[in-house]
């Protein structure tokens, strides 16, 4: 069974999601693939433990206090492929990017696209930092979440934002 709450942000209105005891989805209103990887339909309940921490742990993200990763437990669904990406991703720290290239090649992969696809479809996002990844050449390209969202994000985490591009078309838009 999975269950789902809303918790208000300076980003807007996000969903949360668990199956109990993991956190498995955290989505922004409005997200490409919001709720994709649950599933079962969630039940509405909002007083869930699990649920506490991971507003909890926003709100110290939206405060500036840069919460670990490991402060929760999650538990994102997808494949072997997708979970190797996410578990690069939150490797990430705050204030720094990887481009997708550099993701693929960590992973022995050829295709940025295929991890362009993982990244976009990280049911958990915010807490496993897919708005950290960015295009070769500094492009702000490929949030699930919207361009300006992912502005939003890279400088509240202290991102030097002086080399990143906003794309003038793409999936970021």
């Amino acid at each position: 069974m999975y269950y789902s709450t809303t918790h208000p942000s300076p980003i807007g209105l996000i969903t949360l999601a668990c199956d109990g005891t993991n956190l498995v989805g955290l989505w922004l209103e409005g997200q490409k693939y919001h709720g994709d990887t649950i599933p079962e339909t969630m039940t509405e309940k909002a007083d869930l433990p699990i649920f506490d921490a991971a507003k909890r742990w926003l709100e110290r993200y939206f405060a500036e206090k840069k919460p670990a990763i490991s402060e929760l437990p999650l538990a994102p669904i997808g494949n072997a492929f997708r979970q190797s990406v996410w578990g690069i991703l939150r490797e990430i720290p705050y204030d720094q990017t990887i481009t997708y290239g550099a993701i693929a090649k960590r992973l022995g992969c050829k295709s940025s696209q295929a991890v362009g696809g993982a990244v976009g479809h990280n049911p958990i996002s915010i807490i496993i930092p897919c708005h950290r990844v960015v295009g070769a050449n500094g492009s702000l390209t490929g949030y699930a979440g919207g361009v300006q969202t992912k502005i939003k994000l890279l400088e509240l985490e202290g991102v030097d934002m002086a080399g990143m591009v906003v794309p003038k078309k793409g999936t970021a838009l």
